[in-house]
């Protein structure tokens, strides 16, 4: 029976890296090799590099071939396709110690003193060894990629939650909204209603394709616009924007507006007096560095800056940083002095300077 994902479940060695990985593995095994204790006289430079050259010229043609046959070995069960896959990189093993035996006997004895011991016993240790080297190797990029699959599909999970969790909020809220300004502004609700399609358009694909700084600004823009019709005075947003930042850096979907989002529902809405949100984005020291500070009810009390609600989406935009920008990323939150403060830090490179 084949695998019933009937994906390609044997680890691509096509890649350059992995190439070099397995390079890199056969050269330590003759590293080994030259240090281990030996009642024999230690290994010449010329032993050295004899070996090498062995252990490079096999280890490439393993690669080459599992590479080649990666999709026929996939299409086996797994147990059998591991199986086939050792086997084949014995095989090859076999075939290059003995031809490389071969030559030594043509030739008597190579230079440097080198005496390989019979064919058999020669060719069948080589062709063991690569194939216990082969399964560790396969075995750790087949973990190492299962590793990252999960780590994808865990922020794809991420996403499609905090989607499902925004879409009803600003369906209710905002359509009763505009229900209201239909019969006193039409051109208001009609703003609104776009502004709304504009949100709605960004939640639908919130797992699926990227946003841009200048994106996320815009969506945060349009939100807290539909949130000023609804709050009136109570509501005032002061935005502090750094021109020279990169505006296209590429950014998940739905970063800020979710935070801002915070700031107005366990913030500004619940303070009788309102308050103001300031926002703002700027460069510093070599990173990106956007700031949502707001007016928030004391922790302990019936209200709290980060609630269940909140603190999920905190946790997921933090998940979805990280795996979009690495550890680098930061993303921190609390409250003082009557304040809530979200700060993200994203590390900047050359491409997006």
């Amino acid at each position: 029976m084949s695998d019933p994902r009937g994906e390609v479940w044997l680890p691509d060695l096509c890649r350059m890296h992995r190439v070099a990985a397995m390079l890199g593995m056969a050269e330590l095994v003759v590293v080994v090799l030259a240090l281990a204790p030996s009642a024999a006289a230690g290994w010449t430079l010329a032993q050295f590099l004899y070996a090498s050259g062995l252990a490079l010229w096999t280890a490439l043609a393993v690669t080459g071939a599992l590479c080649v046959s990666r999709r026929t070995l996939s299409d086996l069960p797994q147990a059998l396709g591991s199986v086939a896959a050792v086997s084949l990189a014995g095989v090859i093993a076999w075939v290059c110690a003995g031809i490389v035996h071969g030559l030594y006997s043509v030739m008597g004895e190579m230079p440097g003193g080198i005496a390989p011991a019979g064919f058999w016993r020669f060719s069948l240790g080589c062709a063991a060894m690569v194939a216990l080297i082969s399964a560790l190797a396969l075995r750790h990029f087949y973990v190492s990629d299962r590793w990252s699959a999960q780590v994808l599909a865990h922020a794809q999970a991420q996403a499609d939650a905090l989607q499902a969790r925004i879409r009803p909020h600003f369906l209710f809220n905002s359509m009763n909204l505009i229900a209201g300004l239909v019969r006193r502004d039409a051109d208001v609700a009609e703003r609104a209603v776009l502004d709304l399609s504009d949100l709605f358009r960004a939640a639908l694909v919130a797992g699926e394709t990227s946003s841009t700084l200048r994106g996320e600004i815009e969506l945060a823009q349009r939100y807290l616009s539909i949130e000023s019709l609804r709050l009136g005075e109570r509501l005032h947003v002061e935005w502090q924007l750094d021109e020279s930042v990169p505006w296209t850096l590429p950014m998940p979907q739905l970063v800020l507006q979710p935070l801002v989002e915070n700031a107005v529902l366990h913030g500004i809405s619940k303070l009788p007096e309102g308050g103001v949100i300031e926002l703002s984005v700027h460069r510093e020291a070599g990173a990106l560095r956007l700031l949502i500070r707001n007016p928030a009810p004391e922790p302990g009390t019936a209200h709290l800056p980060l609630g269940n609600g909140a603190g999920h989406a905190c946790r997921n935009i933090a998940h979805r940083l990280g795996y979009r920008f690495g550890p680098a990323a930061r993303m921190t939150g609390g409250w003082s002095d009557g304040y809530y403060e979200c700060a993200i830090t994203l590390p900047l490179n050359e491409v997006s300077s």
